[in-house]
């Protein structure tokens, strides 16, 4: 397995580790997903996000690459502005969601999923038919995310840069504990707030030393890879591979917002994305709260209230602050009103539900 620049340091906190994506990642530490889950909601955690993969494109065609392989509107960006956006496959479906960072007239960061690296890197390439300069510094960029109600407050004391200034989906790149180059970016993935770091390996040891002993004063803890997962659901993000995957559309998946139909954006599957916002879609990815106990998991089936079989779940959890089932699934295009009773099968049982538009 692969190793981010963290990992040790994961081994000797006592974390639980586990293979993802081909790393050796920490799935939860000692106090458990509920205390960080919490932790992160109330205070501050950091997550180690190192094995996620960045992918520069460059060069005088880079603009017009991304237009063609990205969903959304690349020319609307500007130096220092981020965008979320997907990778449409062709046939319908995702390959991949992702995040790109406009630095510079021509020069972009791409951030992709840690699980679809390989696959992305080949999707770009055999798409590059424009000539714009590809260069995959997955390896040379290490990432962490700190991440709560007081993330701002704590990383502002290790740094002069201004950070109530970085507006959301935003970042600048500068000096942050002593550490020149850091990029500085106002996202996340915890509904939380906050703010990723992206810096290079040979710095990691120092930027979290710094970070734990300003963390101090702000009871900063580490948070593995379980308490992000609940964290982004309760937050309503999409994961790739459950609720995203290359055979949902972004139209099914609610994501018609990174879905731009502009002029001389002739993207991969606009044709068919089009007519999916146009004409609707046979089924649509929703929300839903559980109204009885139970716990949602993923491939579960829904059910409307007569009993026929109209979806499945595709991520689900307990909250730990309310102890209430959340979670999301695809269901038929006549069921996904707000308030609409649903049910969902689990074991011998079918537990009522209802369709929401959140859950925070």
């Amino acid at each position: 397995m692969k190793k981010t620049p963290f990992t040790d340091i994961h081994i000797a906190l006592g974390a639980k580790m586990h293979e993802f994506a081909g790393f050796n990642m920490p799935i939860e530490y000692p106090t458990g997903i509920i205390d960080e889950h919490l932790t992160v909601r109330n205070r501050v955690g950091v997550f180690d996000v190192s094995h996620m993969g960045e992918f520069w494109v460059k060069g005088e065609h880079a603009t017009e690459f991304l237009q063609k392989i990205t969903s959304n509107n690349v020319a609307a960006l500007s130096p220092g502005k981020i965008q979320y956006t997907c990778f449409p496959n062709g046939k319908g479906g995702i390959v991949d969601d992702l995040l790109c960072y406009c630095f510079e007239n021509q020069k972009y960061m791409l951030v992709v999923n840690a699980g679809n690296i390989e696959k992305d890197w080949e999707w770009c390439n055999r798409h590059n038919t424009e000539g714009a300069i590809l260069e995959n510094s997955s390896d040379n960029i290490a990432q962490l995310a700190v991440q709560g109600s007081k993330a701002t407050e704590l990383l502002q004391t290790l740094t002069d840069i201004n950070l109530s200034e970085i507006e959301y989906y935003n970042f600048v790149v500068g000096r942050f504990a002593n550490v020149d180059n850091v990029i500085i970016s106002n996202t996340g993935y915890t509904g939380a707030g906050g703010f990723e770091l992206y810096f290079y390996p040979e710095n990691a040891q120092k930027i979290w030393d710094a970070l734990f002993e300003a963390g101090k004063n702000f009871g900063l803890k580490p948070i593995g890879l379980g308490a992000r997962d609940t964290l982004r659901l309760e937050a309503g993000f999409c994961l790739y591979g459950n609720d995203i995957d290359d055979s949902h559309s972004p139209i099914e998946a609610g994501l018609g917002w990174i879905t731009k139909f502009v002029d001389n954006k002739n993207f991969i599957d606009r044709p068919l994305l089009e007519k999916q916002k146009n004409e609707g879609t046979a089924r649509r990815l929703v929300k839903f709260v559980l109204i009885e106990r139970g716990i949602p998991r993923y491939g579960y089936e829904i059910f409307n209230e007569d009993g026929q079989r109209i979806g499945e779940v595709t991520s689900g959890m307990m909250l730990p602050q309310t102890k209430q089932g959340i979670g999301m699934g695809y269901v038929l295009s006549d069921y996904v009103k707000i308030g609409t009773k649903i049910q969902i099968g689990i074991r011998d049982k079918k537990i009522t539900a209802e369709i929401v538009k959140g859950f925070m």
